[in-house]
């Protein structure tokens, strides 16, 4: 029997049981992951983009191969998504986007590492190339749409004094920590976030703006640096700092409700989030949020189908870019 998600009794979820009837082997995985990748049910090559491909190819990794002449090249269902070169298995995928999916505070790379019986280290790997699959783009928003800011970082009363007078903290809750800014559409509910350098108006308001068609309903707080959305939108705003988060119509509830979400996962799954990494721990939240009222295998395989095209290395993912690197989660 199909076990419903609690609290939403209209989708249809999918039972540890039924998970592993559904992909007992890598056999049963690699096929619905070919389903899901190429839908019109021809291997196309990630090469070239002909479909004379030759299936069933007598090579241990790479059961295809490209007819074309410009490129006889062999290829895998893997091949040109975020699971290339992995020598995971289909069935470790499959289970463990499922796992990603039905975990509504995320799953950390140890619990991965546990219940898949692979290494820690490539349960870390592997959890960033699924959130890869994530990283989706749309068209503007119409609007009311809910604009609002977040801080992801340590408490200031965890910091010792050494650490406040090297942040230069003031007091203020934001210092030494990395700003995401959020918008969330009222009609359809989509909420789109991204990690920003700075909260300032560039950032901010040229993020709302990015995402939301101009004339649009806009509710924000107070904070001076939506200011500059008012000539292109009908912005509305709401004084937090009296103690005022309703008015009429005008309130971010429903970002903050996202936010607080997200806050759930860094504190209580990952205790820690690099801001290196943070972007794609929030296009998880983001894309799980967006997806949720969906049926559990309808979610799974709209990551499966988004895993073409991404890719995201080993090397590429420990690479020093300037931030700190923080404690893999």
């Amino acid at each position: 029997m199909t076990q419903n998600a609690p609290g939403k009794s209209h989708r249809k979820g999918l039972s540890l049981v039924e998970i592993m009837r559904r992909f007992p082997d890598d056999a049963t995985a690699e096929a619905w992951f070919a389903e899901n990748r190429w839908q019109d049910g021809k291997p196309h090559c990630p090469h070239c983009g002909s479909t004379n491909v030759l299936s069933g190819a007598s090579h241990k990794t790479m059961p295809y191969r490209c007819r074309e002449k410009e490129c006889r090249k062999r290829f895998s269902v893997k091949t040109g998504t975020v699971m290339e070169a992995s020598n995971l298995g289909y069935q470790t995928w499959a289970i463990a986007i499922y796992l990603a999916l039905t975990s509504l505070k995320s799953v950390s790379s140890m619990k991965l590492h546990r219940d898949l019986g692979i290494t820690q280290k490539s349960a870390w790997h592997l959890s960033h190339r699924i959130r890869t699959a994530f990283e989706r783009e749309g068209g503007l928003f119409g609007g009311p749409v809910e604009a609002d800011e977040t801080y992801v970082g340590g408490r200031r009363k965890n910091m010792s004094n050494a650490k406040r007078r090297e942040l230069k903290d003031t007091g203020r809750g934001a210092v030494g920590k990395a700003a995401v800014v959020g918008v969330k559409d009222r009609e359809t509910n989509e909420v789109r976030a991204r990690h920003v350098a700075a909260t300032d108006t560039v950032h901010v308001a040229g993020f709302v703006a990015e995402n939301t068609k101009p004339g649009s309903k806009v509710y924000t707080d107070e904070a001076s640096v939506y200011d500059a959305l008012e000539p292109w939108y009908d912005r509305e705003s709401v004084k937090h700092s009296v103690s005022e988060y309703v008015n009429g119509m005008a309130h971010t509830n429903g970002i903050e409700s996202f936010w607080s979400m997200f806050k759930r996962g860094c504190i209580g799954t990952f205790h820690k989030i690099s801001e290196k990494h943070l972007q794609r721990y929030v296009d998880e939240f983001a894309g799980k949020h967006n997806i949720r009222e969906a049926d559990t295998p309808d979610q799974m395989a709209g990551i499966a189908a988004d895993m073409a095209g991404k890719r995201l290395r080993y090397r590429d993912l420990i690479a020093d870019n300037g931030l700190s690197s923080g404690a893999r989660s």
